[in-house]
């Protein structure tokens, strides 16, 4: 069971009610109706794919952070957005690279707290690399200087996803539910550099991109993915399999 000294609310048990997934949010300019402010927002498809694959979906903006909203939870994803502050792995900015701090501090924090309590955890794009720098690891900051043909590869243009396809390593929790390759919509310009401590590569690129990693030795479910599997509406087996081991863990 998840824990981190204190006691968690009672499990849920197969067949109980939904499992609360915890959402990580954006914190920007928003419009709704007549109104226009800075707003806390999740990109639809997450709170989409959550819902049919089982869960129910809580938003967690980046204000106020507070770890002890874990202790609510059943799981938590990290999901996509804007570069990490290379600040946080020491290293000076790309003039690429486009941060929001207090996003950072909020999802780095979040990140740690679940992996010390053993919640289930799936981080997505962003959220892989928030995983990678919380661990100790680092990211190469725009991936077309090293591989060219990355940019229209895996950020065609704005607001438009590429493809990738990705080999999977045998024996992998994501093999498990992906078998031994797949391919998903994406859109990054940042990957993993120096892998974080205790993380393993089970998925990459054939250009040798980071695609997956995992935490074996984890007291619960880990799973980082560079790509976005949320917006493949027709494959949930990565929600699902999440999902899956939400309710594996609280019925323990």
């Amino acid at each position: 069971m998840a824990s981190n000294g204190t006691e968690r609310p009672a499990g849920l048990g197969p067949g109980a009610d939904r499992p609360r997934i915890g959402l990580t949010t954006y914190w920007q300019q928003g419009r709704w109706g007549v109104w226009e402010d800075t707003a806390a927002i999740v990109p639809g498809n997450y709170v989409r794919r959550v819902v049919e694959a089982g869960g129910t979906p809580l938003l967690l903006p980046p204000v106020g952070t507070d770890v002890g909203v874990l202790d609510v939870l059943d799981g938590l994803i990290v999901i996509g957005g804007t570069d990490v502050d290379p600040a946080h792995y020491g290293r000076p900015p790309h003039p690429t690279t486009v941060a929001q701090p207090d996003r950072d501090e909020h999802d780095l924090t979040l990140t740690r707290a679940a992996l010390e309590r053993g919640l289930p955890l799936f981080a997505i794009c962003r959220g892989l690399q928030v995983l990678n720098v919380a661990l100790g690891g680092t990211l190469h900051q725009h991936l077309p200087d090293l591989v060219p043909e990355a940019g229209p590869q895996y950020q065609p243009a704005p607001g438009q996803y590429g493809e990738v396809e990705f080999q999977v390593e045998p024996g992998s929790l994501a093999a498990e539910l992906l078998g031994g390759a797949a391919s998903s919509p994406c859109y990054h310009h940042q990957s993993v550099d120096q892998l974080g401590g205790g993380l393993r590569v089970t998925g990459r690129a054939a250009d040798g991109t980071v695609e997956i990693v995992e935490m074996p030795q984890a007291p619960g479910w880990v799973l980082g993915v560079q790509f976005h599997p949320e917006e493949n509406p027709q494959d949930l087996r990565l929600f699902e399999g999440f999902i899956d081991a939400v309710r594996q863990e609280a019925a323990v």
